[in-house]
């Protein structure tokens, strides 16, 4: 699908170079509360240092609007990556203004420096050529390592490629070889899992996996509006009824394609959305009036662990039920148990499920965990993503 020029197949000594990377890191009160994105540019940073590059960095952080914003200030972590790398990284006080363009004129080969967020420019956003000429300006050869952002045509993730030669770094290189490969040459059984709340929201990647997969198996509340389109009484349940008729020609595609679609077979409900709820397990095809579905139940971990079990290739995207909430977390944490025991390869698709195996320590147990939620759904999708497509190819 994607193969694209990496850092390694450029000269970067003594050339000065602009790195997007994904800095968006959560805050509380001026703190870091996770440095995980940090530290996974670090590969791709100390590379380029390391080889007698002049290192410019760039990100974005939150959502300021396209104004300064010191609460967006990518201070903080200028000074974590100082920590990390074991070297001074330099914050310009701007992003194309006289200050970013002094430090990165003053840099020596190794040095590292960070302009501060590309968001405070409302141009960023908007993809504006001339704002990605004058952060082009600055450097030699463009770096895009944001995974996180590269289905987004911005400035810094795809623009500034019109005037720089564009390689990608180590995390994007990673996530497009193992997550395209699982795409178009899977180890078989491929079985994908998709939950979360729309099937509007993957009506795509749906249609693209039948194409694929041996095995889809669908929990989440986006399982109702198949089940309903199914005939099963359903109480209160999120529903797209809108979408029923899509669920039944999606179930019939998969249906002419030989391709196995698993739909929970039990449910974990309650009678109103609140982790206090009075709950019951019931039969998904007999869900009560007045009780809405909050997770699936143990009989459907049971038959989806089975197939995950002798699976070679997983990709999963989004949780079983509402995972946030202890009680109805069981079917999220048994599809996660079954992924970690299995011998597949494992890739989880950001988001909300990344969430999950981290938080039941099961990260190590994966073999991919998607640093972006929704770049990792539209590659799913098979969408071009424009911050790798800007890059150049492989000869």
């Amino acid at each position: 699908m994607y193969n694209k020029k990496t850092i390694e197949d450029v000269d970067v000594k003594g050339k000065r170079v602009l790195a997007r990377c994904d800095f968006n890191v959560p805050m509380a009160d001026g703190v870091i509360t996770d440095d995980k994105r940090i530290r996974e540019a670090l590969p791709t940073i100390r590379y380029l240092a390391s080889h007698g590059a002049k290192v410019i960095l760039c990100s974005h952080m939150g959502r300021p609007k396209g104004e300064f914003n010191s609460k967006y200030s990518l201070a903080p972590v200028a000074a974590r990556l100082t920590e990390l790398l074991g070297q001074e990284v330099t914050l310009a006080s701007d992003v194309i203004g006289p200050d970013a363009k002094g430090k990165a004129a003053a840099l020596k080969d190794g040095e590292v420096m960070l302009l501060e967020n590309v968001r405070f420019h409302k141009e960023e956003e908007k993809n504006d050529p001339a704002f990605a000429k004058e952060l082009a300006s600055m450097a030699d050869i463009f770096v895009n390592d944001a995974f996180g952002t590269a289905h987004r045509a911005h400035a810094s993730t795809a623009g500034v490629a019109d005037y720089l030669p564009a390689v990608c770094g180590y995390l994007i290189q990673k996530e497009i070889s193992i997550m395209g490969g699982a795409l178009s040459n899977p180890k078989r059984p491929f079985v994908a899992i998709l939950g979360g709340a729309k099937v509007s929201d993957k009506i795509g990647v749906i249609n693209n996996l039948i194409e694929k997969v041996d095995t889809l198996i669908i929990g989440g509340a986006m399982a109702y509006t198949f089940n309903k389109a199914r005939g099963h009484k359903i109480g209160i349940s999120l529903c797209e009824d809108d979408k029923l008729d899509l669920a039944n020609e999606l179930l019939e595609k998969a249906k002419a394609k030989g391709v196995k679609v698993l739909l929970p077979v039990d449910n974990h409900v309650g009678d109103k959305y609140d982790p206090d709820c009075h709950d019951l397990f019931v039969d998904s095809a007999d869900i009560p009036d007045g009780y809405m579905g909050l997770d699936i139940g143990p009989a459907s971990v049971i038959l989806f662990g089975y197939a995950i079990k002798g699976a070679g290739t997983v990709v999963w995207n989004g949780p079983m039920g509402v995972s946030e909430w202890d009680k109805f977390s069981q079917g999220t944490c048994g599809v996660a148990t079954a992924v970690a025991e299995s011998n597949a390869v494992s890739i989880i698709g950001g988001g909300d499920s990344a969430a999950a195996i981290e938080k039941l320590g099961f990260a190590d147990r994966m073999t991919h965990i998607s640093t972006g939620g929704g770049a990792s759904l539209e590659f799913l999708e098979g969408l071009e993503l424009p911050g790798i497509a800007c890059l150049a190819d492989k000869d």
